[in-house]
């Protein structure tokens, strides 16, 4: 009797270690998804600059 329980609490344990690290995946997937966002906001905000720099450039070199 003692080793079927024995297996059953070792089950119980292997999920509960699979289910904490499915939740530590889902928090730093998470995070992840926050950080691209951040760069993506951050590149289109570069991208917009560099646009009006060469524009800026542009009439520049017409004007002359």
């Amino acid at each position: 009797m003692f080793w079927p329980m024995l297996a059953i609490a070792m089950g119980f344990l292997g999920l509960a270690v699979l289910g904490v690290l499915a939740v530590r995946v889902f928090v730093e997937a998470q995070r992840l998804g926050r950080q691209v966002a951040d760069s993506t906001r951050r590149i289109n905000r570069a991208a917009e600059d560099l646009e009006r720099a060469a524009a800026s450039a542009g009439r520049a070199v017409d004007a002359l």
